[in-house]
């Protein structure tokens, strides 16, 4: 077979003219924000003539614009879904990406976004890590470490250069999966004005003349289907290095008034943006369902023999045990029942979505810190209510301790968390005693925030549960746990 040689993906071998003003400082290239935020401005470009250009701006010093930028900002975008028992591919061509920028090597042309006269919105998604306060980040460094201080710098340079135009201020949208992520920044932003010493006026600009607004984000990206690249690439015409995958499925709640909704006009498009005043329901909602059953899952399941979400909950033992998680959880959950109900049946579909691998590899990333965020709440929640422990919710922490002791039947586990809390779990997972290690790790407010061997009975029941699992695996290891812990 004769092969055909594609032309390479860029404006010219696609005709496609750079044709949009720079509305939109992206810092993020990620698979996410391109997959969710520039497709979300791409509908309002296509829909209702928005006319906003994105500059993507590379917030660490290893990224990927160089490859955004070596096909002039296009990349493919494949939502992959099932709609009323029907599989369904929609492929959009995403070209509002005007360029990207890495500020480490590029800091004059990083700073020069500060003066695109268009520019109106700042956008984010810098991992939960990113939006923190680096003391030792100063203005004279080009860039300094930090996002927040980069769009310190960024934002003070539009300040000086419109002489304090209020109508220069722009409209800031962080996308990281913290709560209040606006907030936050915006008090770093403020921190960073007096260690700086910076100008009252400037100060008064970031309060009065910009805008901050909370957020949550939902829509699961897998991104590079690498593992099915000739299935995807032989469905274009030209050669793309950037494919990313996405779910059908799009939520995007900011918390905003009338005016956000006249500068976004979202409500004259079918995508699912909510402007809202308090999105803490959405998000209450989503992190501790969606997340929630994610983040307890993974250690489990992965323990138990499992590689992806899919195969997760449409196996019969680790299914029933999913769907018991989501149980105990909904019941925490001071909302209209009718709504947890549609969306615990939505999220079960999603899991179950045939195109999107998600590997639980993938979401094992920083697991103490998610189940602290994700997971804790409702199972303080729960005893709380019912002056018990939740069943399932205490299995899956037991899991998560012994997904940290860092090997299984002999396998090495994909543990991914920062070194002092991979040390700390090595050093006691050596004693190989496990009420000591049960008891520190509970005790570790650093963990978690709080001392949990004040939760009545917590300490005892994930020591069984830890004997069970070291002595007879998941499954059985399950069962007998589960038979002690009602007796």
């Amino acid at each position: 077979m004769e092969n055909t040689i594609k032309q390479k993906l860029n404006r010219v071998s696609i005709q496609e003219p750079v044709s949009f003003p720079i509305k939109v400082v992206q810092f993020g290239e990620g698979n996410f924000l391109r997959a969710f935020v520039d497709y979300a401005f791409q509908r309002l470009n296509t829909e209702l003539n928005f006319n906003a250009g994105i500059a993507v701006v590379q917030p660490l010093a290893g990224g990927v614009v160089h490859m955004l930028n070596d096909q002039d900002g296009l990349y493919t975008l494949f939502m992959n879904g099932v709609k009323k028992g029907e599989k369904i591919q929609d492929i959009a061509l995403i070209k509002n990406v005007v360029k990207g920028i890495n500020p480490y090597t590029e800091f004059k042309s990083f700073i020069a976004l500060a003066k695109e006269e268009e520019l109106q919105f700042i956008i984010s998604n810098t991992t939960e890590a990113g939006i923190e306060f680096v003391a030792t980040d100063l203005p004279t460094m080009e860039p300094p470490a930090s996002f927040p201080a980069k769009l310190a710098i960024l934002l003070h340079e539009r300040f000086q250069h419109f002489k304090g135009d209020f109508s220069k201020g722009v409209t800031i949208i962080p996308c990281e999966l913290i709560n209040y992520n606006a907030a936050t920044l915006k008090n770093i932003l403020l921190q960073y004005c007096d260690l700086w010493n910076l100008d009252n006026t400037f100060k008064t600009w970031l309060l009065e003349a910009c805008t901050y607004h909370n957020t949550l984000v939902d829509r699961i990206v897998p991104g590079y289907p690498k593992n099915e690249i000739e299935e995807y690439d032989n469905k274009l015409n030209y050669s793309d290095n950037l494919i990313v995958t996405a779910e059908p499925f799009f939520l995007w709640v900011i918390e905003g008034d009338e005016a956000l909704k006249q500068k976004l006009p979202f409500h004259k498009t079918d995508l699912n943006v909510k402007i809202v005043e308090d999105m803490q329901d959405f998000r209450t909602l989503k992190v501790r369902i969606l997340n929630g059953a994610h983040t307890a899952m993974v250690p489990f399941s992965i323990l138990y023999g499992n590689q992806t979400v899919r195969e997760t909950v449409d196996g019969t033992f680790t299914g029933n045990f999913v769907d018991s998680v989501l149980h105990e959880i909904n019941s925490t959950l001071d909302m209209n029942p009718t709504e947890i109900t549609n969306y615990v049946e939505e999220v079960m579909d999603r899991f179950r979505n045939p195109f999107i691998i998600h590997k639980l590899s993938d979401i094992a990333l920083n697991t103490v810190s998610k189940f602290k965020v994700r997971v804790l709440p409702s199972l303080l929640t729960y005893v709380t209510n019912t002056q018990e422990l939740p069943l399932h919710l205490t299995f899956s922490l037991a899991c998560l301790i012994q997904f940290y002791k860092g090997d299984w039947n002999g396998k090495a586990l994909p543990i991914n968390d920062n070194a002092e809390i991979i040390s700390f779990f090595n050093k006691l997972w050596k004693t190989n005693d496990l009420p000591k290690i049960v008891n520190s790790t509970l005790e570790n407010k650093d963990f978690w925030e709080c001392n949990l061997l004040e939760v009545k009975g917590l300490a005892e029941a994930v020591v069984t549960a830890l004997s069970e699992i070291e002595t007879n695996g998941i499954d059985i290891g399950f069962e007998n746990f589960k038979m002690k812990f009602n007796s």
